[in-house]
């Protein structure tokens, strides 16, 4: 396990802002020398701090213009249910994120969509074709004030 100390630290988070800075600005942001700071780097990568490096994508200009956080609730709690949903949630491209949580639900997943009705036909004609599923609970997102993913 690697030390996450404040040099770290701050290499992360410089990184995490633009994964595609150049070694000598980076240096310079976090006042190490720019052998110092690839060193740091390469430990973090070979350390699995950093797993990998990643586009942020503007949804708007690839024609999404629709997000929702959907509640799943499954009939039943066994593993082939789980892992029968999980398969077809991967199949499905508008689901981009799928998390198996504890809770009155057992999946919250992020949707993108291009519009409302791109997602009722996903909402009718996927999840609601599901075997196992029970509830489905829509939360629209408005607006995204702060977004941290890559």
């Amino acid at each position: 396990m690697v030390n996450i100390d404040l040099k770290n630290q701050q290499i992360l988070q410089e990184l995490s802002r633009n994964g595609r800075i150049s070694n000598l600005e980076l240096a310079d942001r976090v006042g190490l020398s720019p052998s110092a700071c690839l060193r740091r780097v390469q430990e973090l990568e070979r350390s699995g701090v950093i797993s990998g490096y990643r586009a942020v994508l503007n949804p708007a200009a690839m024609g999404v213009g629709f997000v929702a956080y959907i509640g799943v609730g499954l009939g039943e709690h066994t593993k082939a249910a789980q892992e029968g949903f999980e398969k077809a949630v991967q199949s499905a491209p508008e689901v981009v994120e799928c998390h198996n949580i504890t809770g009155t639900i057992e999946y919250l997943l992020r949707v993108e969509c291009a519009d409302l009705s791109a997602y009722k036909t996903f909402h009718t004609d996927v999840l609601g074709t599901l075997p196992h599923v029970t509830s489905i609970t829509s939360y629209v997102v408005m607006g995204s004030p702060k977004d941290l993913r890559a």
